[in-house]
């Protein structure tokens, strides 16, 4: 079975990037019938956050992902604890005693020498006479995995075949010295517990990617498949920070609906085009990682914006019916979304509904729109009463085009442009549209 996952850590709320990790991994696992899983990753106790673990579940109920299965790293620790035993038994895990100030030290030597950067390995000539002695002078160690000297390699969904040489990696470092946890390791026993079969995750986890690689097969487990995708960008074509504050609370205040997040999310950095629609289901069954290049994927709120509107324009009412004004049914929401960007401004178009409008007439057509109100009155309103006024009111004045369409629409509505009149004069109705169109003429 294809098991995926998304593993925050609940120490901020998400941006925009995260909302794509998330997105991403969901659409594989519901492409191939499989589970998407949420895990907590709040083994930092001192950051992590209860409101922001509310926050991670708001979000994703949001935009529609709902998780599997859910995990908590926090709840995990006697499983940790177990495997990092057996690692420590087998050789694989070893203490360190250096503090960060002897490594930085170490690492200034080294690229003065023009030499890279990585651990001596120091901690591996120490006899137990020599831990023993530090052990009692207070030095607590931090531990490290000690990558074996095979090549590591796998062959990424999105970057192709990826190629490391462990003798210029140093040995990671994966619980510090106060017994805490670092990402890698808890990481890595929670994908072989829960049966993570794909990781997909960004291109800053590649490197990552190579030592763990090595802690899934030093802990008997074959490593799923991996895909790190190109990392999102701003509008002018760099890295933005800016990116980092968009999350769903900015989107929501922006009238975002989360179908067109989904929509954008799901094709940007593919070769695909990017699809606004209602149902993802057709955005499921085509995503592939081979559609995704390495280029940074570009993220443009102005794009954004247009797919919401195309989107906004596909919303059956029954998905706004509790945020449209009261009275508004089913057939004015039909008239008025193709015009709308943002579902709020439903209730701009109801009030031109409901009434009252002010409209500026031009002196040469207050005569015409009292023509139009007699013809209003005379004219059967139970099937399509603009044409019927329309077409009258084209046989009796001679006028056409825009000298008659365009003195109707704002004596009606207040506005040169809007829904078309068709659908929205039988919503003002008989009586306020004769009214209208009097009190212009006046």
């Amino acid at each position: 079975m294809i098991v995926t996952r998304f593993a925050p850590s609940p120490t901020g709320h998400l941006h925009v990037g995260n909302l794509r990790t998330a997105l991403h991994n969901w659409m594989w696992a519901k492409k191939h019938g499989g589970r998407f899983l949420l895990r907590i990753d709040d083994t930092d106790g001192e950051r992590s956050e209860e409101r922001f673990v509310d926050a991670v579940r708001a979000d994703l109920a949001w935009l529609g992902l709902e998780p599997d299965g859910e995990e908590r790293q926090s709840s995990r620790f006697a499983l940790y604890e177990s495997r990092f035993a057996e690692l420590v038994a087998s050789g694989r895990v070893y203490p360190a005693y250096e503090t960060p100030q002897e490594l930085d030290l170490k690492r200034k030597i080294q690229l003065g020498r023009g030499l890279p950067p990585i651990y001596d390995r120091a901690a591996l000539a120490l006899s137990d006479a020599d831990r023993a002695k530090l052990e009692a002078d207070g030095v607590r160690p931090h531990w490290r995995f000690r990558l074996s000297p095979d090549p590591i390699a796998w062959d990424d969904l999105i970057r192709g075949p990826q190629r490391f040489d462990s003798a210029t990696m140093s040995d990671p470092v994966v619980r510090r010295a106060d017994g805490s946890w670092l990402y890698l390791l808890p990481s890595v026993i929670d994908d072989i517990d829960m049966g993570i079969s794909h990781v997909v995750r960004g291109e800053d986890h590649v490197s990552n990617t190579a030592a763990q690689v090595q802690m899934f097969e030093a802990l008997g487990a074959a490593p799923p498949a991996f895909a790190h995708e190109a990392l999102l960008t701003g509008s002018e074509g760099k890295l933005s920070k800016r990116l980092g504050s968009l999350g769903v609370a900015h989107f929501r205040d922006e009238g975002i609906e989360p179908q067109a997040i989904v929509s954008l999310l799901a094709r940007i950095g593919t070769s695909a085009p990017v699809e606004p629609v209602v149902d993802p289901a057709p955005l499921i069954a085509a995503f592939d990682f081979a559609h995704f290049g390495r280029a940074p994927a570009r993220f443009d709120e102005g794009e954004l914006a247009g797919v919401n509107a195309k989107v906004i324009h596909q919303l059956p009412f029954a998905q706004v019916a509790d945020r449209v004004p009261a009275g508004m049914g089913e057939a004015a929401w039909d008239a008025i979304r193709p015009n709308l960007t943002r579902v709020a401004e439903a209730a701009d178009w109801w009030r031109v509904i409901e009434g009252p409008v002010a409209s500026d007439t031009a002196e040469d057509d207050r005569a015409f729109l009292a023509q139009a109100a007699e013809v209003a009155r005379d004219i059967a309103w139970n099937s399509d009463p603009w044409h019927a006024l329309t077409g009258a009111l084209k046989a009796a004045s001679e006028r056409k085009g825009k000298p008659l369409f365009l003195p109707l629409r704002r004596a009606l509505t207040g506005h040169d442009q809007g829904p078309d009149m068709a659908a929205l004069l039988p919503l003002i109705g008989r009586e306020r549209t004769i009214a209208r169109l009097d009190a212009a003429a006046a």
